[in-house]
């Protein structure tokens, strides 16, 4: 399990045997998502998507 810090989001993954579970928490709001991804997932991939799923929560709790 380890922890990255990058541009206001918390990272935290943890390996469950094939599959790595990514928790992404927005530091400034305390919005937090999780989903799972495949072990060999690229880091890049995994930071994406993390950030892409905390911009949709955002942005759906959030209405313009």
């Amino acid at each position: 399990c380890f922890k990255l810090v990058s541009d206001g989001i918390i990272l935290q993954i943890q390996p469950i045997g094939n599959a790595v579970k990514v928790i992404a928490v927005h530091e400034e709001t305390g919005t937090e998502v999780s989903f799972m991804a495949p072990r060999n997932t690229p880091m890049l991939s995994l930071k994406m998507l993390a950030r892409k799923k905390l911009e949709y929560v955002l942005t759906k709790s959030n209405p313009v």
